[in-house]
């Protein structure tokens, strides 16, 4: 299959001499490279489930209801502005 990869210039560099010393062709060296990191399994190891753990963030204070948080934001938002122009009188 083929497949656009972009490779550190180092890496490539290093393919292309065990390549070269090996006589065999950059596809090849690649694909042995990209095997024996797989079949080593370092990266699979490393990785650790992620979980997450639920946290009481408390009760809701006030009279709004949290299901509706945009709803909420809007009567939020409507009575600062009703307090701001209150006191401009």
């Amino acid at each position: 299959m083929r497949t656009t990869l972009t490779i550190d210039d180092d890496i490539i560099k290093k393919l292309k001499m065990i390549g070269h010393r090996t006589g065999q062709p950059f596809k090849t060296v690649v694909n042995q490279a990209l095997r024996a990191g797989i079949s080593n399994n370092r990266i699979a190891s490393q990785a650790r489930p992620y979980r997450t753990r639920p946290v009481s963030m408390g009760e809701v204070l006030g009279a709004h209801s949290l299901d509706q948080a945009l709803r909420l934001a809007d009567v939020l938002e409507n009575e600062e502005l009703v307090r701001k122009m209150q006191l401009r009188k």
